[in-house]
């Protein structure tokens, strides 16, 4: 399993969301469960790049400190993290490219972020910014975002209307579901979802945790809901033969813990998208109680 990983990611928490200093615990849990990943450092994007989806007189002044960042402060940690994190979703973008598969990038707060506006815990779009600079080098390329956090992806949705749509799928699942009355909705609508990227070349996942029944800014899906999520999506983009970086976003339980075990059953997904998930072969972590809960439970669980 691949993953894109520095210290250079992580910032100070700040406020109420924990996206800032998330990266090392996931990381720590993922070394728990897996020894032998494959870890690349990410290549910090430049303001050149930031540019290209974003207006460069936002993109100076957050770089600057005269403008706020996506969490409402001028924290010049956080501002030296971001083209790390950033450089964290296109280096695990091109690692996927070049490899295939599935590619890991441990970072959250993209898809608020949009073409002159940092808001909700999002300062730069490092979804839209991964896919204007590969557009830029390899012309045709189609790029498919499905973001599976809980909540709409505006930012990505208005840079997309700055920019242009062509060669871009967005897929954003905030825009529609969000009750537990969903849940079996959404679950068996992947597979459309997945056959409108269809034709891509990359796709970026947002698996998001916020949309875990538990969490205070989401709640529609149990735990085994969501790892039949994204076993479907793996294993759908691994059928199609397209490769996939994926990120964290959302995800606001306390203790963060809860957070980390569903990004832990995420990273188990990729593992198990080669099997039947209705034979049983993997477990996932469960953030509601200790031991391990079936995969193949039952949507209702």
């Amino acid at each position: 399993m691949r993953v894109v990983y520095s210290e250079l990611i992580n910032a100070p928490a700040q406020g109420y969301s924990p996206s800032a200093a998330k990266p090392a615990a996931v990381m720590a849990a993922w070394f728990a469960a897996w020894s032998q990943l494959q870890v690349r450092a990410p290549v910090p994007v430049t303001r050149e790049q930031l540019c290209l989806a974003h207006d460069a007189d936002f993109v100076d002044g957050v770089l600057s400190l005269r403008r706020p960042n996506g969490f409402a402060t001028r924290n010049a940690a956080v501002v030296a993290s971001l083209p790390y994190t950033s450089g964290a979703m296109l280096t695990a973008a091109r690692w996927a490219l070049e490899a295939g598969g599935a590619v890991a990038a441990p970072v959250s707060g993209f898809h608020h972020a949009s073409w002159d506006e940092a808001a909700d815990f999002c300062t730069f779009n490092g979804l839209m910014v991964a896919a204007r600079v590969l557009q830029a080098e390899r012309p045709g390329l189609r790029v498919g975002i499905l973001d599976y956090d809980y909540h709409y992806g505006n930012g990505t949705d208005d840079i997309l209307e700055h920019v242009g749509r062509a060669g871009l799928v967005h897929i954003t699942a905030g825009e529609r579901w969000h009750h537990h009355a969903d849940a079996r909705a959404f679950l068996e609508n992947i597979s459309r979802d997945l056959a409108e990227l269809d034709g891509c070349d990359l796709v970026l996942y947002q698996a998001g945790a916020d949309p875990h029944v538990d969490d205070p800014l989401g709640g529609f899906l149990t735990t085994p809901q969501l790892a039949l999520r994204d076993w479907r999506v793996f294993a759908g983009l691994r059928e199609r033969g397209i490769p996939v970086a994926w990120n964290l976003a959302g995800g606001y339980q306390d203790p963060l813990a809860k957070v980390v075990g569903i990004h832990v059953n995420t990273m188990r997904a990729i593992r198990c998208s080669g099997s039947a998930l209705t034979r049983g072969p993997c477990s996932v972590q469960s953030s509601r109680r200790h031991g391990v809960i079936p995969a193949h439970q039952t949507l209702e669980s």
